[in-house]
């Protein structure tokens, strides 16, 4: 009896934590592509080539990896406009200090490096696609001043 309830709460367990951990996933997704595409409406080579407006693709065609505790990821994620598709690549790093709550406090996502891959159909004889570096359009963010270290001395092997 009691193990049947104790299988019973730890299954339930394990379900939320993992219906948790990808609602965070899809958090994390729509924060970064969110930031992403703003970027991308504003570039005129973007829409010179699909378009405007640009929308994001269906969450279930795009891929998500998180690292550093998920203060680091890496997306891909289609996109569209109305001449054409393609494929936004970026990496991007959280800039809050407290990762606690992540779900109910959404992180603010600097973009490092992102790429943009598009596809516009010319005619039905010739099409066209373009790879676009999007980096240059993020400004760098502002330099924190570094804490000093406590001055440490170089280990010096032992002589034997």
């Amino acid at each position: 009896m009691w193990g049947r309830g104790m299988a019973s709460a730890a299954f339930i367990c394990l379900t939320g934590g993992i219906a948790l951990s990808a609602l965070d996933d899809l958090a994390i997704f729509y924060g970064c592509s969110s930031k992403a595409l703003e970027k991308a409406n504003t570039n005129q080579t973007v829409l010179g080539a699909i378009g405007e407006p640009v929308v994001r693709g269906p969450w279930y065609s795009a891929s998500l990896a998180v690292a550093h505790r998920r203060k680091s990821v890496s997306c891909t994620f289609p996109v569209s406009g109305p001449q054409g598709t393609g494929i936004f690549q970026l990496k991007a790093v959280c800039n809050d200090d407290d990762t606690r709550f992540s779900l109910f406090r959404p992180c603010s996502w600097e973009i490092l490096i992102m790429e943009a891959l598009l596809h516009v159909p010319a005619n039905e004889e010739k099409n066209q696609t373009f790879r676009i570096n999007l980096s240059d359009i993020f400004p760098p963010s502002a330099c924190k001043s570094c804490t000093t270290c406590p001055a440490q001395e170089p280990e010096v092997p032992e002589k034997k």
